[in-house]
């Protein structure tokens, strides 16, 4: 073969190695492996994990909702009526027999009078029934409205306080039931408690009152603070808070009123219970239907 021939074959066959050279790498199958792209990782190089895309705010999962307070329940039934009016332990056990229960006659009259009663019963964690009068409830309605707000409970002293016992039926019905609708109307909630104007009642009064689902009540321990015309008006917080502390029994029923001199006197008055260990009964752990 002459030199020619041999250089020319030679030149092909580097011309053939350098092609190879710059091909794609081979599979072990020997075709080309793709070229790398932009959206093929490179080999030997980990691909980086796929990133959730941020939730919209319309996808957003809400926030759990804020913690509530549970809704207090219904009053335990721990305390109940005897037939001197007393307010005794269901269970002497369990319940604590040292207790009073307060109350409050012929309002809602003004804000001067009753504003205070309340005030004063805040101030002590003490609860009270406030037995009103129909004529005074239309006369003013925000009052009535003011004591059930305040946590206090309304009880029925009928419409006009008179002497139910002079009464008929018909008329000691409509006395009765009158309030029992003007305290729903304005509050969502008839009254239980009923006493009597006076203590005046008869079979008739009781009847009634049980028909319409109260509990008939007078008292067992009466301030006296309606009573005290002799008495000049500055002795007469004082007088009150005597006549309570003399006649004080474990259950005691207290006949109070919305008058001034009653509202001077009951946060001295409630210290001083306090202090001889007694609480306030709260009328809603009274049984009405014992």
């Amino acid at each position: 073969m002459n030199r020619r021939l041999i250089s020319f074959c030679t030149s092909l066959m580097l011309l053939g190695a350098l092609v190879s050279a710059c091909g794609g790498a081979q599979t072990p199958d020997g075709s080309s492996a793709p070229e790398a792209s932009a959206s093929t990782p490179a080999a030997n190089v980990p691909a980086s994990p796929a990133l959730s895309p941020e939730p919209s705010a319309s996808e957003s999962p809400s926030a759990p909702p804020a913690s509530q307070e549970p809704e207090a329940g219904p009053v335990e039934k721990t305390y109940r009526m005897n037939k001197n009016y007393f307010i005794v332990p269901i269970d002497k056990e369990k319940t604590d027999g040292k207790v009073v229960l307060l109350t409050f006659d012929d309002g809602p009259k003004a804000p001067e009078t009753l504003d205070p009663l309340l005030d004063t019963l805040d101030k002590h964690q003490a609860k009270a029934i406030f037995f009103v009068n129909g004529y005074r409830v239309k006369a003013n309605p925000e009052l009535l409205k003011k004591i059930d707000e305040r946590g206090q409970t309304i009880g029925n002293h009928s419409w006009d306080h008179i002497e139910l016992k002079k009464e008929q039926a018909p008329k000691i019905k409509e006395q009765i039931e009158s309030v029992q609708e003007i305290v729903k109307d304005i509050t969502g909630k008839a009254p239980v408690f009923f006493r009597p104007p006076h203590g005046s009642s008869n079979d008739s009064v009781r009847q009634i009152a049980k028909d319409n689902g109260l509990l008939f009540m007078t008292w067992s321990n009466g301030s006296l603070d309606w009573d005290m015309g002799k008495i000049s008006e500055d002795k007469r917080p004082q007088a009150v808070i005597d006549n309570v502390m003399e006649q004080l029994h474990s259950g005691s029923n207290i006949l109070m009123h919305e008058l001034p001199w009653t509202a001077q006197a009951l946060d001295e008055l409630l210290t001083q219970l306090e202090d001889k260990g007694y609480s306030f009964v709260d009328p809603d752990a009274i049984d009405t239907e014992l």
